[in-house]
């Protein structure tokens, strides 16, 4: 499970908004989309956290996200691209022949075509995921 330290700045019926320092970690994280930087310097984000703990406003708490969840979504933004742009080449490379195309050129553009697609796909995919609550952190302790 990743954590991360924050405190809380409000609080809703079931979730609560949390201030903390932005770090590498968060490129990754399926909820980047409703993280709002504050700050000149970007070094802080607010992200909207399930409150399992029952934090108040201005509490420290704990932050965690699924290890589970997190290795998926570095799977779909690292790896998926790259085995779409190796699967177009590849397909492209054995079927240029066959529609009187040069192989190599056919492998670029299929290649190509195929990296712009994992881009949208991926696209869909994270409006999905973020919907779901195990994509989304969780408040699991409130720090004295």
């Amino acid at each position: 499970m990743a954590t991360e330290k924050g405190i809380v700045t409000r609080v809703g019926s079931e979730t609560a908004w949390v201030k903390t320092s932005r770090t590498s970690s968060c490129e990754g994280c399926a909820s980047r989309q409703s993280c709002h930087l504050k700050g000149e310097d970007d070094k802080e984000v607010e992200v909207e956290a399930f409150n399992d703990a029952g934090a108040d406003v201005g509490d420290r708490i704990v932050l965690q996200v699924a290890s589970g969840a997190l290795l998926k979504v570095s799977f779909m933004l690292y790896v998926f691209p790259i085995l779409l742009l190796i699967l177009g080449a590849v397909v492209g490379q054995i079927l240029g022949p066959a529609f009187h195309y040069d192989p190599s050129a056919f492998s670029l553009l299929l290649g190509g075509i195929c990296f712009v697609l994992a881009f949208f796909l991926i696209r869909l995919g994270s409006s999905r995921m973020a919907c779901k609550s195990e994509y989304r952190p969780r408040i699991v302790r409130v720090l004295k």
